[in-house]
């Protein structure tokens, strides 16, 4: 049974707990509490050397990364569902999502969401707010002729990316202006098995 290392406030520890729930798997959650430091503690480091979460744990396999572990959980656990399709050119489609979420989503809304919530002021909150607003101008594009990221079903593209798009008003940057992301949004919250975290609520019936 997998083992999920992280913290509730975290997107990237969110969106691998989403994806367990969307493929109906039971697994373990541990908070590793950051305000301690048990991030930098001997033991947690065994598993990350990096001292950062999540930190995805199934036998002797231990996957220190968010967009991995969904790699991992979708290949392994649903080889032939639609969450990491094998088909080349859309493997390659759903890969660049990942980059893009690990680059601008992260210099973008999760940015200005650490600088807004949790303080972290050695972030350049102009530069966060620019990057947030050209993401989400290209997320909008996008998604104004598909329902989905990659293909016609949801991938983990889609849930890598939902996190800290949908956390973006924490960051105090206003989702209105871009309607094709906030249906994308409300889609996502729809899929079978989707559970919210603080900053996002699951439909009422859902989860």
């Amino acid at each position: 049974m997998p083992t999920l290392y992280g913290h509730p406030m975290s997107g990237n520890s969110y969106k691998v707990k989403l994806l367990l729930s969307l493929l109906g798997l039971d697994y373990e959650w541990i908070t590793v509490d950051l305000m301690k430091g048990e991030h930098k503690q001997p033991e947690f480091l065994t598993l990350n050397p990096f001292g950062q979460i999540p930190v995805l744990t199934d036998g002797d396999i231990v996957i220190a990364d968010a967009q991995g572990a969904l790699g991992y959980l979708a290949r392994h656990y649903a080889p032939e569902g639609p969450w990491f399709p094998q088909e080349p050119v859309a493997m390659a489609a759903v890969i660049r999502w990942l980059s893009i979420t690990a680059g601008e989503v992260r210099q973008g809304p999760e940015s200005a969401r650490l600088y807004y919530l949790f303080g972290v002021k050695a972030i350049n909150i102009e530069r966060a707010t620019e990057k947030a607003a050209f993401i989400l101008d290209q997320l909008n594009q996008h998604l104004s002729s598909q329902d989905w990221l990659v293909g016609s079903t949801p991938t983990i593209a889609d849930v890598a990316v939902f996190p800290y798009v949908a956390l973006a008003p924490d960051g105090k940057i206003d989702l209105s202006p871009y309607p094709h992301v906030l249906s994308w949004i409300e889609r996502v919250k729809q899929l079978p098995g989707f559970v919210g975290m603080r900053g996002i609520e699951a439909l009422a019936g859902n989860a």
